[in-house]
């Protein structure tokens, strides 16, 4: 997906913007939409624009999260913030914000643009709850709700827009956004999963980067239910951030006890149930596709 220049646009932000498109991805979210698109023949000029909006959309939140979380690499690669000082990087994710918006307009419709735009808000809403009050917390609840609006809530548009595209009926727009939501439940969880069991130089960030920020995932919620007692992880809770060794014995401990086979366990449920709400689509190889993808969501080791 290569990024159109504006006739007076900056050198340097045409720069970052093709390092940023063309670093790599799994580009996950544009295939759940060009899929869920193609399961009800929608028109394909419309179905890619949504597609490289629900792209870009997740590339801008990408910029904006590793300059708040202070990252210095993704993918191995260092980070935008790295390399530019905080307000170029921020004016660089309204740019990308802002494409992102004009690609989810030449879908031509507004019903495509409303829920895009919601997402939006859900997103910015979460990383604000998630900065004021999700560090240090150990809330099953508020993990879900964090991961639902981090990631989620953009697997569950780019299913519901593209089934709207199709001009589906309204029963159908509400399971495919289901399944949506429910694979990108799905998804974190393993990515959750593989902050604690991946190869760095594979995953390209540290092992544990999360609870080195104070933020609790699956994993650590349930080892953490099983030994209330660990010292490490209640000094983690009260400190809101992350001592390296303190960190280090957490993540061994979490890798040696049954938490991460839980943990994955709960991924498959969601798997589970994204897959129901397919059952009643139509019977064609691009539903099949959907169902794969989605079983590839909770056997992938990056």
């Amino acid at each position: 997906m290569r990024e159109a220049a504006l006739a007076n646009q900056n050198p340097a932000l045409t720069s970052a913007l093709e390092h940023l498109l063309a670093s790599g991805g799994k580009r996950v979210r544009p295939a759940v939409t060009l899929l869920s698109a193609r399961l009800f023949d929608t028109e394909p000029r419309r179905a890619v624009a949504l597609a490289a909006a629900i792209e870009m959309l997740h590339t801008a939140t990408l910029v904006h999260d590793d300059l708040i979380d202070g990252s210095l690499l993704r993918r191995g690669l260092p980070t935008l913030n790295a390399q530019w000082t905080p307000g170029a990087t921020v004016l660089t994710g309204d740019f990308l914000f802002a494409r992102a918006a004009t690609l989810a307009a030449e879908t031509d419709s507004v019903r495509v643009m409303n829920v895009f735009s919601r997402t939006l808000m859900i997103i910015v809403n979460g990383e604000i709850n998630q900065m004021f009050i999700g560090r240090g917390q150990a809330s099953r609840e508020g993990y879900f709700q964090r991961i639902y609006a981090k990631t989620a809530s953009l697997f569950a548009v780019a299913a519901e827009a593209a089934t709207i595209l199709g001009e589906a009926d309204e029963h159908a727009i509400s399971a495919m956004r289901h399944f949506g939501r429910e694979v990108g439940m799905a998804f974190q969880i393993v990515d959750d999963i593989l902050d604690f069991t991946g190869d760095e130089a594979v995953v390209g960030k540290p092992v544990g980067s999360d609870l080195r920020q104070g933020l609790f995932t699956l994993p650590v919620l349930l080892y953490y239910d099983r030994h209330p007692d660990d010292r490490d992880v209640a000094a983690l809770l009260n400190s809101h951030s992350g001592d390296n060794q303190r960190v280090d014995r957490v993540v061994q401990a979490v890798r040696d006890s049954g938490a991460i086979a839980l943990a994955l366990d709960e991924a498959k449920a969601y798997i589970g149930h994204a897959q129901a709400s397919l059952a009643a689509m139509p019977a064609n190889a691009y539903r099949q596709a959907l169902s794969d993808l989605a079983d590839y969501f909770v056997s992938r080791n990056v």
